[in-house]
């Protein structure tokens, strides 16, 4: 009887491990999304407003980047969402890398996060300029450009 009751309580306690380890666990991915939730939060209204507006979009790209639509095309044939083809282009300009690699990287890194993809071209992850990439994009509106712009020329006074 006594070894039954041992048993019990031995088995008892793994469950109740098992239980606080399973909440533990989904505490940690609930707050784990929250916090990628907040990097690049600006990702899901550029891609409604890009989807709203295709050709606008593929316009500002080619005003942005300075490129034609052969490059536009290959670079939106190759990704998901507009964003992505944004992201694709504007860390290849952060990295002077090629667009072809900067894709190549993109497809070959899928899942892992533009931190990752960021660091797979020598772009550190913690650096200034990265974070105000997380922070938002300089294609729609005003108040990105003066977030993402490096310094140099300006119209100020000479």
């Amino acid at each position: 009887m006594y070894n039954y009751l041992s048993k019990q309580i031995k088995k008892e306690k793994v469950v109740k491990r098992i239980k606080v380890f399973f909440m533990a666990s989904m505490a940690f991915f609930v707050f784990s999304s929250a916090v990628v939730a907040g990097d690049f939060d600006w990702i899901r209204g550029f891609n409604i407003q890009a989807q709203a507006d295709p050709s606008g979009f593929r316009t500002r790209l080619a005003t942005r980047f300075k490129i034609g639509d052969a490059q536009i095309n290959i670079v939106l044939d190759n990704v998901e969402k507009p964003a992505d083809a944004y992201m694709v282009l504007r860390l290849g300009e952060m990295s002077n890398q090629p667009t072809e690699s900067v894709i190549e990287k993109y497809r070959s890194g899928k899942g892992k996060g533009w931190g990752a993809l960021a660091k797979s071209l020598g772009i550190k992850p913690g650096s200034e300029e990265f974070h105000a990439l997380k922070r938002g994009h300089d294609l729609y509106d005003e108040k990105h450009n003066s977030k993402n712009k490096s310094k140099g020329e300006g119209k100020g006074k000479k």
